[in-house]
């Protein structure tokens, strides 16, 4: 098996959110070409676009940053922890890479799409966004709908989701429990070795301060009206074997979506799609770039 090709170069900088939070941001590809922004899930960061970005940074430039309590983002003071943060970051990443008027795909995966509903009535996004990817993720109900826990639908499987998600333990190290543990509650049956033990590293390096402290934003997640105030074109994606957003959420928000364009299932695919399916979750950004900001694939892109 070949070694894959490395990211390109990217240049960094720091978007100041509302509170003063200075928020880690990565910019990859042409400075002059269209725009992609990513918003990463809960427990992750830039890193877990690692396939996304390789693809795209050709012919598009890709923002991609560490929400608050991640990667190299600092962790959030009082208050921090909150739905209104998460769209005052994405608010403040757009306001820092893209011009007046400028306009990009904007795509979020699981916490990263939350952050797009939750900002869905802000002028920064309604000025910046052309049309958004909404990746293995929900608005509302998410401990009652996870199937993590194997109990039968109901107060008790929600309690126990709600203390399994939000436990303060460490994760401890990366081992071949752990990954066990992490495959089964968040990826395919099928997954590869190297995209478990891929996704392992990213998961067990978020601070278990933050880890515990949006576990609790998201267990009493409701996002319904700003799903509602996504108005732009948006596409749908979430794997068939997803425990934490399962695909009744993605089929509620296709119909609940003012303008969606689609939703796609991946079969055999778990909550961690733009790794376990990166082509996939790739050719979704494209045919959405493609349409809605006119870019058309380059040769070396589509080799």
């Amino acid at each position: 098996m070949s070694r894959p090709t490395p990211l390109p170069d990217s240049r960094t900088l720091t978007a100041v959110s509302a509170d003063g939070a200075r928020i880690h941001v990565e910019v990859y590809g042409p400075a002059d070409a269209p725009a992609v922004v990513l918003a990463h899930g809960w427990t992750c960061s830039i890193a877990f676009w690692t396939e996304q970005i390789r693809a795209l940074a050709a012919d598009h430039r890709v923002i991609a940053y560490d929400q608050r309590g991640h990667g190299r983002s600092p962790a959030p003071g009082a208050g921090g922890y909150s739905t209104t943060a998460l769209a005052d970051d994405l608010e403040a990443v757009l306001a820092a890479t893209l011009g007046p008027g400028e306009r990009a795909v904007l795509a979020g995966h699981s916490m990263g799409g939350m952050t797009i509903m939750a900002a869905a009535g802000r002028p920064g996004l309604r000025q910046h966004a052309a049309a958004v990817l909404l990746c293995s993720t929900g608005p509302s109900r998410l401990t009652s709908e996870a199937t993590v826990v194997p109990l039968k639908p109901g107060g008790l499987r929600s309690r126990l989701t709600a203390a399994v998600l939000g436990a303060k333990a460490p994760l401890g190290p990366v081992n071949a429990v752990s990954k066990r543990i992490l495959k089964y509650a968040t990826m395919g049956p099928g997954t590869a070795p190297e995209r478990v033990e891929a996704c392992a590293r990213i998961v067990h390096a978020c601070p278990r301060g933050a880890r515990h402290g949006w576990s609790q934003v998201l267990a009493g997640l409701d996002l319904e009206p700003g799903l509602r105030e996504l108005r732009m074109p948006v596409a749908v994606l979430v794997g068939t074997a997803d425990r934490l957003t399962p695909p009744v959420h993605s089929r509620g928000m296709a119909e609940a979506l003012p303008h969606c364009t689609s939703l796609v299932e991946l079969a055999g695919m778990g909550h961690m799609t733009p790794v376990e399916a990166p082509e996939a979750v790739t050719a979704q950004i494209r045919e959405l770039t493609l349409t809605y900001l006119g870019v058309k694939e380059t040769e070396e892109a589509g080799a």
